[in-house]
């Protein structure tokens, strides 16, 4: 039995579509864009600023030093002149329960959220942010769980203190209810609205214009929540625009592929049967098996997925709102650089994730959208790419990597992974930094790393290099940024937090 399960896409779409009321006649009435959001105090000019990113963060694994606090111990400091911090996923594991969000996202974020002191009485629906916190879904905070699994973790006590000692589940009686537990943690969940009073909570709520639209407006430390599970806004004339990439990963149906497939994911079951059956250790060695067993049942839902055949989904509609806006922006004189941020990531070199099913699904749709973009611009960028820095998680380290000349839209865009701020860690590929593209004797590079940060050593030289990233942002056009690894390394049973060298783009 897999620990989670994954609703279909058509599902995540529709049940996020139903909690913010999506197309309803009083929205389109009042000319209000439904995925657009402003934050309070945007100076509106190319003024310098910095803001934080982490991500892959919402664990509940390690039971007394853990270091998803570690790293957020690290963020005040460049908290108090950071303008937002953007969240790139995975906000909880392992399976997006409200039931997880006191520990594994309310305590080790407390300073934070309005109130955070007492971080204990605090809601998860209830959060008001003191600085924009600003996450995308990952695909733990859509999972939910087995009903055999919820109600052994549920009901017994005794079974789940042997689980613990053989491998931490973190989990409780049931999961995400597909992305709810994340929707009423962060969006305004209008379906929560009574019909008769949608109108006045809209009128108090969209009081802000932007590019001739109301839309949301988003007020630190009084009212923080997001219009959608993809949205977009500006700040100092910096478009960032972020997306749901649960709703275009899915992989290519493994035709040819599905008997080495098959035998794959035989092999990997086999693997993490004989792990669950390692007992004991101590909190190194159980978060070693934890790391392992976790990627198993990754690289198992990936094959899954390949293997389920059918047609192939694909949110078009998102897509399509992403083209347009990136567009809309490239048009708009007012606007002077352009970001992204989602959970998968379509380049990566981490040794679990660089050739998945998902991560090629969504380099593929990802290509596709930009390629659409590029061509109705035609010669607008100016030699610039299309995006000036993309963020992503879903792998467990932070990388810096940079596409090349892919012959698509997404060439010569710099990539930030920022998935190592708690979860367990994850090394690079034994290949290499260099990332191949093409038919066998003909492949060419079209991506090449130059910083990865996550598990590395082995014994007593293992290194667990945890991190988020502040990202500067310099005054002025064209967009200059310096990025900051923030880093909290565990090496031979002891912790050392340190700033990393700023690398220009």
């Amino acid at each position: 039995m897999n620990l989670a399960s994954e609703a279909d896409i058509a599902i995540k779409i529709g049940r996020m579509a139903e909690r913010v009321r999506w197309g309803h006649p009083e929205i389109a009435r009042r000319g209000i864009d439904p995925c657009r959001l402003a934050i309070e105090g945007d100076p509106g000019g190319a003024e310098a600023f910095s803001f934080l990113v982490l991500g892959d963060s919402g664990t509940g694994l390690h039971r007394r030093d853990t270091p998803q606090r570690r790293v957020a111990e690290l963020l005040p400091a460049h908290g108090t002149d950071a303008r937002f911090l953007l969240h790139t996923g995975d906000v909880v594991y392992q399976v997006g329960s409200s039931e997880q969000y006191p520990d594994n996202f309310i305590r080790p974020y407390r300073e934070w959220i309005m109130g955070g002191e007492d971080w204990r009485r605090l809601r998860y629906d209830e959060l008001v942010f003191r600085v924009p916190f600003l996450p995308v879904l990952g695909n733990h905070d859509y999972y939910d769980l087995p009903l055999p699994l919820g109600l052994l973790a549920g009901l017994t006590a005794p079974p789940r203190r042997l689980l613990r000692s053989w491998l931490d589940l973190d989990v409780g009686w049931h999961g995400s209810y597909v992305g709810q537990a994340w929707a009423r943690a962060f969006l305004d969940v209008l379906s929560g609205v009574p019909e008769a009073d949608l109108g006045e909570h809209l009128a108090h709520t969209r009081t802000a214009t932007v590019d001739g639209a109301r839309c949301l407006l988003y007020r630190p430390g009084q009212f923080t929540r997001l219009p959608h599970r993809y949205y977009s806004f500006r700040w100092a004339g910096v478009d960032v625009f972020a997306l749901d990439s649960n709703t275009f990963n899915q992989p290519l149906p493994a035709g040819d592929d599905e008997v080495e497939l098959r035998e794959r994911r035989q092999r990997l079951d086999a693997e993490r049967a004989s792990l669950l059956l390692s007992l004991g250790g101590d909190e190194d060695a159980r978060d070693d098996r934890a790391t392992k067993a976790e990627q198993l049942d990754e690289q198992i839902l990936d094959i899954d997925k390949q293997l389920s055949g059918g047609p192939r989904a694909v949110d078009d509609a998102q897509l399509d709102w992403f083209a347009d806006a990136l567009i809309a922006s490239w048009r708009n004189p007012a606007v002077r650089g352009r970001l992204l941020v989602l959970h998968h990531p379509p380049y990566v070199t981490e040794v679990s994730k660089w050739d998945q099913g998902q991560t090629l699904a969504v380099r593929a749709q990802l290509r596709r959208v930009l390629d659409r973009v590029a061509a109705a611009l035609g010669d607008v960028p100016a030699g610039r790419p299309l995006l000036d820095l993309a963020f992503s998680g879903h792998a467990h380290c932070l990388e810096l990597l940079s596409t090349g000349d892919t012959g698509h839209g997404d060439a010569h865009i710099p990539w930030a992974i920022c998935g190592g701020s708690g979860h367990s860690l994850r090394r690079q590929r034994p290949e290499g930094s260099e990332l191949l593209e093409g038919p066998p004797g003909s492949k060419r590079v079209v991506a090449r790393s130059r910083l990865f940060l996550g598990r590395s050593g082995r014994g007593s030289a293992l290194r667990r290099t945890y991190s988020a990233l502040r990202v500067d942002v310099a005054a002025g056009t064209p967009l200059k940024l310096t990025l900051t690894p923030l880093v909290a390394e565990k090496a031979e049973g002891k912790w050392r937090p340190y700033r990393g060298a700023g690398i220009a783009l």
